[in-house]
């Protein structure tokens, strides 16, 4: 979707922001409704957040920047989060990544053209015990390996 031909979405994203606005701490409240909204948040969605918060176009980029669950690059319809924690690192995480790689033509943090698949990273999802772990969406897979990687993504449509 290109924001910048979406003047729909920005009419809701405007509307939010009219409701919110005055209240303290909004920001990071409105960009979870424009990613919500957009699917991500590129820069032009970022500047009309800060055009309309009246906020420093800096300021914005900033939180988008600081904070890991915003995104400035689309999503594929599936998240595919590999645990890098140490327990999933020992147990071959590095070797998951690989083989994620190699089996969508992408790299880490980057999304299929199709837009079925995103593949990321995230530090720990509390599943040590099925190291090396994987998140789809919301969904753990544990004990992660080549096969299992293949069964995943027929699962979810790869």
């Amino acid at each position: 979707m290109n924001p910048t031909e979406n003047h729909k979405s920005y009419d809701e994203l405007k509307e939010y922001i009219e409701k919110v606005k005055g209240n303290q701490g909004v920001l990071i409240g409105v960009l979870h409704k424009a990613q919500e909204i957009f699917g991500y948040l590129p820069v032009e969605v970022q500047k009309f957040i800060a055009y309309h918060l009246n906020l420093p176009f800096s300021q914005v980029y900033g939180v988008v920047t600081f904070y890991n669950f915003f995104s400035m690059k689309p999503k594929g319809k599936n998240v595919i989060n590999v645990c890098l924690g140490t327990a999933c690192y020992v147990k071959g995480a590095e070797r998951v990544v690989n083989d994620f790689e190699d089996a969508l033509g992408i790299k880490m943090g980057d999304t299929t053209k199709d837009m079925k698949f995103t593949l990321s990273s995230a530090r720990c999802f509390g599943a040590c015990g099925l190291a090396p772990a994987v998140m789809v969406n919301e969904e753990v897979f544990g004990n992660v390996d080549k096969k299992k990687i293949e069964q995943i993504l027929k699962q979810f449509g790869g």
